[in-house]
């Protein structure tokens, strides 16, 4: 079960419970879960029954009752507790078809995994002055808000800089701004698109325009240049062409990557799903992080999109790294010496690839290239 799934189970559980009448309040249009916190209980928690309790004019702990045992009883949800002041924590269970399910979606939708068409009926005019910063950030927004269904064009105040073609920016218009419009104005960057483009190159002064929120000064040093886990740009890179290696390796040892079986006494065995020992979790304990920031992956697309901000994707893209190195420092996906490759080391390499995928999609929609070797 994803966030998404959850945050759905949850609204749900709100629906039956005034459907029948156990909580007279109206129904929110979507209910927001997160991640429980370091020393938390379970995996992620919601605030909803305090969201309730005023319109229902009950108290949030009474609302947080009605709501659990609604909750608790749907598929994938293994307990429902009640902390604080009312908060619900839910703890899942066994994720395996669900881990499943979002690695066979990285796999069949590729470089698109993520994009939708949450944003279908939206036409939007992106506008910005004629700026480096705010050019390279309209045309990430365009890309982003494409990935989730909409249309965009991009108007400048003047004529655009020649220089901005070489970081692959375009504009289809300038000059007085179309009514309506959504003006794209970061805090301007310290130089122009030739310097940057000399100093830099059009990666990393793609990523130092982009990686810091709008509201920030963006960092245009040599330290985009460093290759170094220090540069997040590098590390995310390294991290993707480590991914592309482990499958060439693969390839010369013979075997290629199998998502871990489904759960389920229905389920149909996957192939060699009998090297996995009975009762053994599908995946080790070090993949959940890397895991969950892949199925959260869709959400922080449509997140960056909806707020205009390709910021996000940049630090999830550095959070999907850092996971990736912690999985693969734990858990080879290669079998080492005279080892023969076993389901454990074909459902890692799943993992690593979808992994992959995720970096070289995210870095696509900044703009910015995906080497398989560095």
């Amino acid at each position: 079960m994803t966030p998404a799934d959850l945050s759905r189970t949850v609204l749900h559980a709100v629906r039956r419970a005034v459907d029948e009448d156990a909580l007279r309040a109206p129904v929110p249009a979507r209910v927001r879960v997160e991640r429980t916190r370091p020393g938390g209980s379970g995996d992620y928690a919601c605030a909803v029954a305090l969201q309730l309790a005023g319109p229902a004019a009950l108290p949030a702990l009474e609302v947080a009752r009605i709501l659990r045992e609604r909750v608790a009883a749907e598929p994938g949800v293994g307990r429902v507790e009640i902390t604080g002041p009312g908060f619900l924590s839910f703890t899942l269970d066994a994720p395996a078809e669900g881990d499943r399910a979002v690695l066979d979606a990285v796999r069949e939708q590729g470089l698109a995994y993520g994009h939708g068409d949450a944003l279908r009926d939206e036409v939007l005019q992106l506008h910005h002055a004629r700026e480096v910063r705010a050019a390279v950030t309209a045309h990430a927004v365009r890309r982003l808000v494409i990935s989730q269904g909409a249309r965009a064009r991009i108007s400048c105040e003047e004529a655009p800089d020649p220089d901005w073609a070489r970081l692959g920016v375009t504009v289809d218009t300038h000059g007085t701004p179309p009514v309506p419009h959504t003006g794209i104005r970061p805090v301007p960057a310290a130089a122009t698109a030739g310097e940057l483009l000399e100093r830099l190159g059009p990666d990393a002064a793609l990523w130092g325009l982009l990686r810091p929120a709008g509201h920030d000064r963006a960092a245009l040093g040599p330290e985009l240049l460093v290759q170094g886990e220090t540069n997040p740009l590098f590390r995310v890179r390294y991290a993707h062409a480590r991914t592309r290696a482990l499958t060439r390796g693969a390839a010369l040892l013979g075997f290629t990557a199998e998502p871990a079986p489904y759960g389920g006494s229905h389920a149909e065995p996957a192939p060699h799903a009998e090297d996995h020992a009975e009762g053994q979790a599908p995946y080790d304990r070090a993949a959940r992080p890397l895991l969950d920031l892949i199925a959260d992956h869709p959400g922080v697309l449509l997140a960056g999109a909806r707020h205009r901000a390709p910021d996000r994707v940049a630090r999830q893209l550095e959070a999907v790294a850092h996971a990736f190195f912690d999985f693969h420092d734990s858990c080879p996906s290669l079998p080492a010496g005279d080892e023969k490759p076993s389901a454990a080391h074909r459902s890692r390499l799943a993992l690593a690839e979808a992994a992959g995928t995720v970096l070289a999609g995210g870095l696509s929609l900044l703009g910015i290239r995906a080497p398989e070797h560095l």
